[in-house]
């Protein structure tokens, strides 16, 4: 299996389904992986990329806290197969020299991978190319600013600050972008990339 490594894209809500599906995106290409996720995972990932700070520890934190508190880290994660409408991932500990791999959900993965800091590798089979106008990226918000929608908000996409092109940034720049979001999601269906089963 020849793996890729990828990144966080963006986060959105399918707007037929209200579904929420995180989308990673090969770091040195255009090609995609859309994965259905539930709405919990979908506030945690949306929580790491925005670098939202909570008062208490959420499952995803605990569980890094763990593995830190073992003198263990996460080193990577890897989005390795889907089978059966349903995508599987392994998250790669190391310590002390020794290696454990560890079947997770992937959305699951993705949130410890942000949490971690650690790598996202997809099997380079899993990665389709975007259907429809060119997403733009999800990011942390501007010092400054503040987040600009999510998953559980507006009901649309959900992303963080500014993005990195050139002009204003004022609302008609995050609205035309909502609208390409939307036009981009229209077009994917679970049938076509595999729908993430909880």
């Amino acid at each position: 299996m020849k793996i890729v490594e990828a990144r966080v894209h963006g986060l959105v809500v399918e707007p037929k389904s209200q579904q929420h599906i995180v989308v990673l995106r090969e770091l040195d290409g255009v090609r995609v992986l859309p994965i259905w996720i539930g709405p919990g995972e979908a506030l945690a990932i949306q929580r790491l990329v925005q670098e939202q700070e909570f008062p208490r520890p959420l499952t995803h934190d605990l569980i890094a806290m763990l593995i830190e508190g073992l003198k263990a880290r996460v080193t990577r994660i890897l989005i390795s197969e889907l089978r059966e409408a349903t995508f599987y991932a392994t998250i790669i500990v190391e310590r002390e020299g020794g290696v454990l791999s560890l079947d997770a959900r992937p959305s699951d993965s993705i949130a410890i991978a942000l949490r971690t800091k650690a790598t996202i590798f997809v099997n380079e089979e899993l990665l389709q190319p975007p259907q429809g106008p060119e997403m733009a990226p999800m990011s942390p918000p501007s010092p400054g600013t503040g987040s600009s929608g999510g998953p559980s908000g507006s009901g649309g996409p959900g992303r963080g600050g500014d993005d990195d092109s050139d002009g204003p940034g004022g609302p008609e720049d995050a609205d035309d972008e909502a609208a390409r979001l939307r036009r981009f999601l229209e077009k994917l269906s679970p049938e076509d990339f595999g729908k993430f089963n909880l």
